[in-house]
């Protein structure tokens, strides 16, 4: 069994403000529509994935349900653990466990979150320095996870793509 970890980078949102509380910012209307060209262009890569999981922030959930919508996953659940300063590890772990007991074949788990923590996770899990990783405002990574283990996943993901909007959307 192959798994994959999809990291999503919610889209462009409203500018922080002393007025705006943090978590109810938004996606502005053109964080909207790049986002979507950036959904589409994925599902139509053929980029599915199994389950996906979002910060429960406006922006991300918005995100999350635009990927929903554009076909990327089936639904979406919200995860605090995706917020920022949060924890995914053992997001992922249970997850690589559940595909453990229950199958065989390609699995892919999308996460919907922020930086720098998305970057973070990418560097944690390739072994790179930390803060070497960076995903654009609706970028993405997948990466490769090893088999079905459910601890030391640190150095042990091979990046398989890393892109930034502007290349997803190059030509279109």
């Amino acid at each position: 069994m192959a798994a994959d970890l999809l990291l999503l980078r919610h889209g462009i949102a409203i500018e922080r403000s002393p007025s705006r509380p943090d978590d109810g910012r938004e996606l502005t209307e053109a964080g909207r529509r790049r986002t979507r060209a950036v959904l589409d262009r994925l599902v139509d890569s053929g980029l599915r994935a199994d389950r996906l999981l979002a910060s429960p922030l406006a922006r991300a959930r918005q995100t999350a349900e635009l990927a929903v919508a554009a076909g990327l996953a089936p639904r979406l659940e919200l995860a605090e653990a995706l917020a920022p300063g949060g924890d995914p590890l053992p997001l992922i772990g249970t997850w690589l466990a559940e595909l453990g007991v229950t199958g065989v074949g390609r699995r892919r788990l999308a996460l919907v979150g922020h930086e720098p923590d998305l970057g973070l996770l990418v560097a944690h899990l390739i072994g790179a320095v930390p803060g070497s990783i960076d995903l654009r405002k609706a970028g993405v990574a997948v990466l490769r996870l090893p088999g079905p283990a459910t601890s030391g996943l640190a150095g042990r993901a091979r990046l398989r793509l890393l892109l930034a909007p502007r290349l997803l959307l190059a030509g279109v």
